[in-house]
């Protein structure tokens, strides 16, 4: 196969028979029903709500949860990779499938065994997706310092905020909130399950942002939204630690749904290359632009080994923050760079919407920004280098 013939299925390395035919299945998805209508729809701002319910009644939308609640119990490597063929597809899928399993997390593990239950059946394979709530119109990568507050009336439990950057905000049918609960700081805040059409509870109308068009993310109000107690995930004051739990491995999907987004960047720029013709040859045969191409690959497979690397680890059971931080941070970045050289190597044709290039840098630039800034991973990489810092410099 030649780079102008399209696409070429990236090699993987799977641990299991049913593995490799699950990776078959969303390949044959994302192919026939995801990636052709891709860039009509994101110009539209379009949700593809029947491609997550495809989705959902195949399984994938629970993939990395025990199947006794519904779960497909894929080991995070596997889990990781479907999500980047989701995301080369198009990355309002598989960002989309990320957050859903994030906003699934705070129940499956740290939920009661009455609430997984009732409630994981349904968010798992039942065709309902799910919001995570902890960001703030104040408090981003402050996640501690969030203002919602949920204050106890009886078995009950009134929620009063707003939260800020919701993906699937207003569409959402069930919401994993954090809302403050004690005093200001860390250990003063809990964990809620809170339904999709709760009453006082209201979205604004969705961020214009400069890419991903088709994925709503919009603010969330809360006013007086009552919870029953049942809802109520984990310990009064433990919610910032499943928040932190839920993150880590929320940061390896937005890795690996980058590199992705970065291999359906490569793959373009290599059908365009091959395809081009400039003083009598492929400008594919031109050794600045062999480079960049050799360059670009070379980040991606980097990118896929990191966060493979670190879903190893948490599939063992052995902490893996700092690896999460690093593929998070790494994969990103190299998104970043490759998708902006695509858009170069395919010269004025990369700077129009005719090719989906401009579409991949527009979206890339999200993934340094969303489940904690680059900023942050690289805090939380040089304290576990380096320890805390002892204090501000004058």
């Amino acid at each position: 196969m030649t780079p102008a013939d399209g696409p070429r299925p990236v090699e993987r390395r799977l641990p299991t028979e049913e593995a490799r035919d699950l990776m078959a299945l969303v390949r044959e998805i994302a192919e026939r029903e995801i990636r052709p209508s891709a860039a009509e729809e994101e110009e539209a701002g379009t949700f593809p709500r029947a491609t997550f319910e495809r989705l959902s009644a195949a399984g994938l939308l629970s993939l990395p949860y025990p199947e006794e609640h519904g779960g497909g119990a894929q080991p995070y490597e596997v889990y990781l990779q479907v999500l980047e063929e989701l995301a080369a597809a198009r990355l309002t899928v598989g960002l989309g499938v990320s957050v859903h399993t994030l906003a699934c997390h705070a129940l499956a593990a740290f939920g009661s065994k009455e609430q997984r239950a009732e409630y994981l059946p349904a968010m798992l394979g039942g065709g309902t997706l799910g919001a995570y709530c902890l960001s703030e119109p104040t408090s981003g990568s402050d996640a501690a310092g969030l203002r919602t507050r949920a204050v106890q009336d009886g078995d009950t439990w009134v929620l009063e905020g707003t939260k800020a950057w919701i993906t699937h905000g207003g569409i959402a049918d069930f919401c994993t909130v954090l809302a403050r609960t004690g005093p200001d700081g860390s250990r003063g805040i809990t964990a809620f399950l809170v339904p999709g059409d709760a009453s006082g509870l209201t979205a604004a109308p969705p961020e214009r942002k400069m890419g991903m068009a088709g994925s709503p993310t919009a603010q969330l109000h809360f006013d007086g939204v009552r919870v029953d107690d049942a809802r109520r995930i984990g310990e009064e004051g433990q919610g910032f630690g499943i928040a932190l739990a839920a993150l880590d491995s929320g940061r390896l999907g937005i890795a690996a749904c980058a590199v992705g987004v970065a291999q359906a960047a490569l793959d373009e720029a290599l059908a365009f290359t091959a395809g081009r013709r400039q003083f009598g040859r492929r400008i594919a045969d031109f050794q600045g632009l062999r480079f960049m191409l050799a360059d670009m690959a070379t980040q991606i497979e980097a990118g896929r080994a990191l966060y493979l690397a670190a879903a190893r680890l948490r599939d063992a059971g052995q902490d893996f923050t700092r690896q999460a931080a690093m593929a998070k941070l790494f994969c990103t970045d190299a998104a970043m760079r490759v998708t902006t050289d695509a858009v170069q190597l395919l010269g004025g044709y990369g700077y129009t919407t005719d090719f989906p290039a401009e579409r991949y840098m527009r979206e890339a630039k999200v993934l340094q920004i969303v489940e904690g800034t680059n900023q942050i991973q690289r805090m939380v990489i040089a304290r576990y280098l380096a320890g805390p810092p002892a204090g501000r410099m004058s």
